[in-house]
């Protein structure tokens, strides 16, 4: 049995328990050697954009799904036993609480594996840095990592040329027109 062989099954928590039922989670994998059986546990979520009532604007991560964990996992009766025995847990989303498996198209609606935000600058871009305590600072981006989808931008701050990284979404293109124009 290998990765390939997995799929994705979702699992029903309390309210307020996704990270507890995690953590549990990859408790149980490590002290039972559960690593060729379950490769992946995610609990979807999104950062917004939120304006308090002073005006200033925040990023908020929030569930997706909340009360539901994801797993990626090859099923058996000894999975399934150890993880509804979980604490938190409520059982596995299916007909009679048994499992029953993502299809792909489901797990691409809901953003499972690998997640690519689509950029629109390169290396050597100007970006202006969109919130957070250097918002409003543009610089020059030094580099782009994709696999934590985070830029290196280069600003000035005091006079000084910094590199700070950010994530994708807090960035964005600026067009610099030519001054002999």
């Amino acid at each position: 049995m290998a990765i390939e062989d997995a799929k994705w099954y979702v699992i029903h928590t309390y309210s307020g328990y996704e990270m507890m039922v995690k953590d549990s989670l990859e408790k149980l994998i490590e002290n039972n050697n559960l690593q060729e059986n379950i490769f992946d546990i995610q609990i979807p979520t999104e950062e917004t954009l939120e304006e308090k009532a002073n005006g200033k604007k925040k990023v908020v991560e929030r569930k997706k799904f909340p009360c539901y964990v994801f797993l990626k996992m090859i099923y058996s009766n000894e999975i399934w036993y150890l993880v509804t025995n979980t604490r938190g847990v409520t059982g596995f989303v299916g007909p009679q609480g048994r499992p029953m498996p993502l299809t792909e198209e489901e797990v691409k609606r809901m953003g499972l594996g690998p997640k690519n935000i689509d950029i629109d600058f390169v290396v050597g871009d100007d970006v202006q840095i969109l919130n957070g305590p250097l918002e409003s600072f543009t610089g020059k981006v030094m580099s782009i990592n994709q696999a934590s989808q985070k830029v290196m931008v280069n600003v000035s701050m005091f006079g000084r040329a910094t590199d700070v990284e950010v994530e994708f979404f807090q960035v964005k293109k600026v067009n610099v027109q030519s001054e002999n124009q």
